[in-house]
């Protein structure tokens, strides 16, 4: 529409302005008479100027690269660039002094404590002790816990060329985090790469005897406390609702690995009746201790519960050692007597209480030629399930045998020793009939 006025230009595009929601009815007012070119040579008026082309929206901007992965570091300055960034871009207060507690680092996919993983503890103690003297690093326990000082957590986890959890390891993703329990939040974090050379990956002994492996919800949630987080995330509840239990079972821990039974025992049983005790770690604590004490029946109980718990989370992974090169199992000596016959009981037992199906699933270590992985692995299950079928009898149309070779690796080193145990198990899944 024009305006009713068809005098200056500018009084026109103030008048298409007020009308702006409706642009294709505003053409060029007619020129006047005034206008040097008001008439063409036959003294006609000219056409209508043509609406204008719009102009073209700015495209979006680029988004910004990603930033570059830190670079593979040896292990030593890969903890101190790890730890330097941790404490020293802290999101509190300036000029304050704070306790720091520790809960002792572990694997980011196993949960399982190290040599290197306690070794990175130590170093990161001596360098806050050294470049840090407003953090004051507490034992981890009960007590400390309650006064609501900064609790560190962190993960070690081994990754392939590409920095993914998956195919042969050739390095370690240190992930930290410091949390503030007072508010609950994360208020720092700090990430390194190491490399693997010079790595003592063997597990501490508890960890070294465990019988099973599963994913347990305590240690998930401490996992991802520290890892895909920000500074002002949550810790995770199912981390953080435990954390009291977490410093006993890292007590009980301790006297285990240095033979005092008793007292270890006396501990894993505090543990198991506070609140979330009824874990994982736990009943594998119950179990070490009364199969190292001679506590068949008791230690027979414990291992039952892990049991339960891994069939009720449809999965179960066992460590079930095999002569190498074969599907006959054998013991370390270290772990003390075998224990096979009492875990295929309360295996069977177990399984056989539930009307689901078992899929007996055989792996082996990222060692030797894939296809014969494959085969051994399947040979490896079929032994284990002809074990249980004889002692339970109904469940031998209930369950299948499997081999996938070394495709679903834990630790993924390829070492075949007690450090990648993990990577040779049989896993029970619950499947559908």
């Amino acid at each position: 529409m024009k305006p009713a006025s068809t005098g200056s230009p500018s009084a026109w595009v103030l008048a298409c302005l007020a009308g702006v929601l409706v642009l294709i009815g505003c053409t060029s007012p007619a020129p006047t008479a005034s206008t040097s070119d008001a008439t063409t040579s036959a003294g006609t008026a000219p056409a209508s100027v043509a609406t204008a082309p719009a102009v073209a929206a700015a495209p979006p901007p680029a988004p910004a690269p990603p930033a570059p992965p830190p670079p593979v570091l040896p292990f030593d300055d890969a903890v101190l660039a790890a730890a330097n960034n941790l404490l020293g871009k802290a999101q509190l207060p300036p000029d304050t002094q704070w306790e720091v507690v520790i809960d002792p680092l572990i694997d980011g996919v196993t949960g399982t404590q190290t040599q290197a993983t306690r070794a990175m503890g130590t170093r990161i103690v001596k360098i806050i002790k050294e470049s840090f003297p407003r953090y004051a690093v507490q034992p981890f326990n009960s007590g400390n816990l309650m006064r609501g000082p900064l609790l560190l957590v962190g993960t070690f986890t081994g990754v392939n060329a590409e920095r993914k959890t998956e195919g042969k390891r050739v390095a370690y993703r240190i992930c930290l985090a410091l949390a503030d329990l007072k508010t609950g939040k994360l208020v720092s974090k700090g990430l390194a790469f190491a490399d693997a050379e010079g790595v003592d990956a063997t597990p501490l002994p508890y960890f070294r005897d465990a019988p099973a492996w599963l994913e347990d919800a305590t240690t998930q949630g401490y996992v991802r406390t520290c890892q895909g987080t920000r500074p002002g995330d949550a810790i995770h509840p199912a981390y953080i609702d435990r954390v009291l239990t977490s410093a006993t079972l890292a007590e009980a821990n301790d006297a285990y690995a240095a033979g005092r039974y008793t007292a270890a025992r006396q501990l894993y049983e505090a543990a198991r009746s506070s609140p979330g005790g009824e874990q994982l770690r736990t009943y594998t604590g119950l179990y070490l201790t009364n199969w190292r004490l001679g506590n068949r029946t008791a230690a027979a109980e414990a291992f039952g519960r892990i049991v339960d718990q891994g069939l009720e989370n449809k999965r179960l992974g066992m460590k079930f050692l095999f002569r190498p090169g074969t599907a006959a199992l054998w013991s370390d000596a270290a772990s003390g007597p075998p224990a096979y016959p009492l875990w295929m009981s309360e295996i069977a037992k177990r399984a056989a209480g539930r009307q689901s199906c078992l899929e007996v699933v055989g792996h082996a270590s990222a060692s030797g030629p894939e296809p014969l992985n494959e085969r051994l692995s399947l040979l490896r299950a079929e032994a284990v399930r002809n074990e249980i079928a004889r002692q339970a009898p109904p469940l031998a149309q209930r369950m299948i045998a499997n081999g996938v070779g070394s495709k679903q690796t834990l630790i993924g080193t390829g070492r075949d020793d007690v450090t990648d145990a993990l990577d040779r198990r049989v896993e029970f899944k619950v499947v559908g009939c």
